[in-house]
């Protein structure tokens, strides 16, 4: 009687499979906080994250320190906090990632803030608005769909199998069971295809309607009574090219556009998340909950629909900082994020994880 049990291990399997990967793909698509399009009255820094993830959000935080002359860059890309007060929680965020000694290359900061749990926390409250997909949920979701492939390569292998053990003096299994379980897969993969892009289609309506002829001006994140909103509303949307003349500073634009490149290098030899095996490192660090915090950087990844890199880069160089990256107890031996070795790096923010 092997013929009337023989698929049910192949069906157990695409059918859990099948299980799994619905709920992962609803879990994607799943909005905690529903609160319809803000309109043109989306906050400066999560604008720039929608537009293009923690990249943005640091060029445009720092750019706004600039114009507010709380932070100079340097020609040779230095970055120095000259006011001792944040702004918001993405402002202490740059400021801990600088560390005691008020001075750092932007690349090391531009890192550290991309991971650190205020830019991240922009991201998760777009996800929990349905104007973004989550990043550790999409993975989830097609690891699910890959599962669901495989159970139904199972499936197939196990109808090549049925074939060599008949042995033609019995019953044979029954045809219709694998191509019933065939087509649950097929379908199961057809409802559960996933999004393209980090950005939902929400998400797209929301950049359309704060793109119009006018220039958006961001109803808030600006300084009490700061000029540029509307330079900074550009550069949220678009970009430090957009800024073009209008920042004024030839050198702070260099500068940043140079941080994004080494990190866009950074990842092309690394990969996406900006992980090296090889560079483990053991500095010390500032005492900070941004840097040596233990949450996970998971919107580190780059922004495809943006074209812009948003990966958190790894290097082994602190730069031109020569500070002892301040006077903390707890020491960061490793790190899991591609162990950053630069002064007050990123000690436990796994990018990938």
């Amino acid at each position: 009687m092997w013929h009337n049990t023989y698929f049910i291990i192949p069906a157990v399997l695409l059918v859990a499979a099948a299980l799994y990967a619905e709920n992962t793909a609803r879990r994607v698509k799943h909005v905690s906080h529903p609160k319809g399009l803000p309109g043109r009255g989306l906050s400066l820094l999560s604008a720039a994250f929608l537009a293009g993830g923690p990249g943005r959000v640091f060029d445009t935080a720092l750019v706004r320190m600039h114009l507010a002359e709380r932070a100079v860059v340097s020609r040779g890309g230095m970055v120095t906090i000259t006011h001792d007060r944040p702004h918001d929680a993405v402002d202490q965020a740059i400021m801990d990632a600088v560390g005691p000694t008020r001075s750092r290359d932007i690349a090391g900061v531009r890192r550290d803030v991309m991971r650190s749990p205020a830019v991240q926390e922009l991201g998760d409250d777009l996800a929990a608005r349905g104007l973004m997909r989550h990043p550790d949920r999409q993975r989830a979701a097609r690891k699910a769909r890959r599962l669901l492939w495989i159970a139904m390569v199972d499936v197939l292998f196990f109808i090549l199998l049925s074939f060599l053990l008949d042995d033609g003096r019995g019953d044979r299994p029954a045809g219709w069971v694998p191509v019933v379980l065939l087509a649950v897969g097929a379908i199961t993969l057809l409802a559960t295809r996933p999004g393209r892009g980090r950005i939902t289609p929400a998400g797209q309506r929301q950049l359309v309607v704060m793109e119009p002829g006018t220039p958006w001006t961001p109803p808030s994140g600006l300084y009490a009574g700061m000029a540029g909103g509307a330079l900074l509303g550009a550069i949220a949307l678009g970009g430090l090219a957009v800024a073009g003349d209008e920042l004024g500073n030839e050198e702070l634009q260099e500068a940043m556009l140079g941080a994004a490149a080494q990190q866009a290098a950074a990842k092309a030899t690394f990969g996406s998340w900006g992980s090296s095996s090889s560079s483990s490192s053991s500095s010390s660090c500032s005492s900070s909950s941004s840097s040596c915090s233990g949450s996970s950087a998971s919107w580190c990844g780059g922004f495809s629909d943006t074209g812009s890199s948003s990966s958190c880069g790894s290097s082994s160089s602190c730069g031109s900082s020569s500070s002892s990256c301040g006077s903390s107890s707890s020491s960061c031996s490793s790190s899991s994020c591609g162990s950053s070795s630069s002064c007050g790096s990123s000690c436990g923010g796994g990018c990938g994880s």
